[in-house]
């Protein structure tokens, strides 16, 4: 019998289930908790994390499991706790505001508002004696100094509202290639020329850089920024930072070698990663990128699929309260699992000085490509392939009997929505049926569970609930994963999906004076309607739009589409330079305007063969559709009933057909 229940134990959030027995008398974001902050005339606590945040459960554990500073907190505040991974609208106008006052962030984030949620003051982790001092400090200043208290929320709120918002349109220009030479120019001082990446600790595989990157690279035929991409994608895929004997990725690497992950995996990661390895193999064949991929859809599988159809956001960081401690082995250990085949493992994963962490154990890792320790061995390439399959299911059994780090089990629509995408694009690399089949249960679990009568998508799912409404990233990369599935089956009906939730977001959540769409609907009840801007770990949701609207303006011939991703393009054109990085996946919708952008039609009966062949060549700056019937406009008169017909459209005029998928593969590689 727990001593302790508050109001989260009717959430479905594990996050918030986790702290619903602590002694704080936590109650979950509402209108009802800032009803009840005006009533008693109490601060209020808006406490973020996420199940896989590891200092968040070292504040549980030393503030909020702890009797005596809950009484402090009960008394004198109303306590919310939030999951930012299902509210990303309240963890963006909080962490602003922490930022604004500390010129630093992250989680936990602890932002003190008074009841009207304007924020006053806040941070990340807090020592328990001095989140002890601030609690009462805080509830001194607001008693005697109210006035002061006030006037210094409503600047900070103001400086929220303004902060990463664009508030005019800027001129419509004509984007130039020379600004993305800028760009690169730039942006190549900071690589790291030896393990890839950044040059800087910690590293994050940000998906987006290296899908603009890889795109960039073989249209300006730059073999370092090419080099430069396969490298990073070598050192990854070989680094701590995979999960060598079971698949997908962890969130980043600790220092500069790709070795020491923060070994928490996200479903967010996994689903971008799975489109850049399989992008890349079309460019570069490598085993070890198709390697990556399956190996990765196996895990995902295996530990992170719902009955549904649908997939859990992530896998902690911790078990038996030790970061990493589920990943980890000794020699000993080693030793006795694998027996004989010790003596080659140890190298191949490098179980020496390079491998070492700390306490005797080891991160698994690799040194040596696949040619080179086949060579070692002597082995053929299939025979290496065959050994660490055997060996990796051999591990993955004996690490299974360990003690599991935490599941967040609900599953979010815009993390799924990535993994549509990730699987389509596997599917076009490998022609794997199995990677569509995927795809296609996904994308029909956010039709069925996710999407409602009214037009809206929900944000969460878990236990058979869906109870908070989506924000633009639901409907950004649902949009992008839709029209991905119609891409890959031209089944007309998830492209007319896509449409509808564009132009949902065109209604709800577009801001005419800007042109740019906010990250809240127009039902929001926050402080602030927040612009999502700048690309990171996942892109941002703005510039995921602009790339939306281009290709169903493409689709649908629909000029004022592509008008507004042009226009929010031009938004963020001027300084863009600067920061590659964070505007990475916008130079990605730039070059959709400076590279000549390729319409592909492929009808008759064998069109399914004929597209898989077009789709599995590298090809980033194009659509395909066909079929044998249509009911979009831009395929009228395109159809024979004698024969395959193959088209390419590009720069406002279309060329003779073609029946053989190889003439149009060849037309598509020699645009420029």
């Amino acid at each position: 019998m727990e001593k302790f229940t508050n109001e989260l134990i009717h959430e479905t959030s594990p996050y918030l289930l986790q702290h619903a027995h602590n002694p704080v008398n936590w109650l979950p974001w509402s209108k009802e908790a800032f009803e009840k902050a005006e009533k008693e005339n109490k601060l209020v606590l808006i406490s973020v994390g996420y199940s896989a945040c590891h200092w968040c459960h070292v504040m549980e554990k030393e503030s909020f499991e702890n009797e005596e500073v809950a009484a402090i907190m009960n008394e004198l505040f109303v306590c919310i706790k939030v999951d930012r991974e299902e509210r990303p609208d309240v963890d963006q106008v909080y962490m602003t505001a922490v930022q604004l006052m500390t010129q630093q962030g992250g989680w936990p984030l602890n932002c003190f508002t008074l009841p009207n949620g304007n924020p006053i003051y806040g941070g990340t982790y807090f020592q328990k004696e001095n989140w002890m001092h601030i609690l009462k400090s805080l509830y001194h200043s607001f008693r005697s100094r109210y006035d002061e208290v006030e006037e210094y929320a409503l600047k900070l709120k103001d400086g929220v509202m303004q902060s990463e918002l664009i508030e005019t349109p800027q001129p419509l220009v004509s984007f130039e290639k020379k600004k993305l030479d800028e760009i690169i120019l730039r942006w190549t001082n900071l690589f790291d020329k030896e393990d890839g990446g950044n040059a800087r600790a910690p590293k994050f595989p940000l998906p987006s850089n290296y899908l603009f990157l890889l795109r960039y690279g073989v249209w300006d035929k730059n073999t370092s920024v090419l080099n430069h991409v396969f490298l990073s994608l070598d050192k990854m895929a070989m680094g701590g930072i995979y999960d060598q004997i079971a698949g997908g990725f962890a969130r980043y690497s600790v220092d500069t070698l790709w070795k020491v992950p923060h070994f928490e995996k996200m479903l967010y990661d996994n689903a971008q990663l799975l489109s850049l390895y399989s992008k890349a193999y079309q460019q570069h064949p490598k085993e070890l990128y198709k390697r990556t991929v399956y190996q990765t859809v196996e895990w995902l599988k295996r530990e992170m699929m719902t009955s549904e159809g649908c997939f859990y956001s992530a896998i902690d960081a911790d078990s038996e309260g030790v970061e990493g401690k589920f990943y980890v082995w000794t020699e000993s250990e080693l030793q006795t699992v694998l027996g004989a085949d010790y003596s080659w493992v140890k190298d191949f994963y490098s179980v020496n000085g390079k491998g070492y962490w700390e306490e005797g154990n080891y991160i698994l890792l690799r040194s040596d490509s696949d040619e080179d320790f086949a060579k070692q061995m002597n082995w053929d390439l299939p025979e290496l392939e065959s050994n660490i399959a055997r060996i990796n299911l051999i591990l993955r059994k004996k690490r299974d009997s360990r003690i599991r780090p935490g599941l967040d089990n609900k599953s979010l629509t815009a993390w799924n929505a990535m993994l549509i995408t990730g699987f389509i694009d596997a599917y076009f690399a490998f022609e794997e049926e199995e990677f569509l089949q995927l795809a296609l249960k996904t994308g029909q679990w956010i039709v069925d569970y996710q999407a409602t009568s009214d037009g809206k998508l929900k944000r969460n799912f878990n236990q058979g609930k869906s109870n908070i409404d989506g924000f633009l990233e639901d409907y950004a990369h649902t949009i992008a994963a839709f029209t991905a599935i119609y891409q890959a089956t031209f089944d007309e009906k998830w492209l007319a999906k896509a449409k509808e939730l564009n132009d949902f977001t065109l209604e709800h959540f577009h801001d005419s004076k800007s042109k740019m769409f906010f990250f809240t609907s127009d039902e929001t009840e926050l402080i602030a309607r927040k612009m999502e801007i700048n690309d990171n770990v996942i892109p941002a949701s703005n510039s995921v739009m602009a790339n939306n609207l281009f290709l169903l303006g493409k689709f649908y011939d629909d000029a004022n589409y592509i008008e507004i991703a042009q226009q929010m393009i031009a938004n963020v054109y001027d300084g863009m330079e600067h920061y590659g990085s964070g505007y990475s996946n916008w130079a990605n919708g730039m070059l959709n305007f400076i590279q000549p952008f390729a319409e592909v039609s492929i009808t008759g009966a064998n069109w399914r063969e004929n597209a898989q062949k077009i789709a599995k060549t590298y090809f980033p700056n194009g659509i395909i559709m066909g079929g044998t019937t249509s009911e979009l406009t831009i395929l009228k008169d395109k159809f024979s009933n004698q024969k395959d017909q193959l088209f390419v459209c590009h720069s406002n005029h279309c060329l003779a057909p073609e029946e053989e998928p190889s003439a149009i593969i060849e037309i598509i590689k020699g645009l420029k």
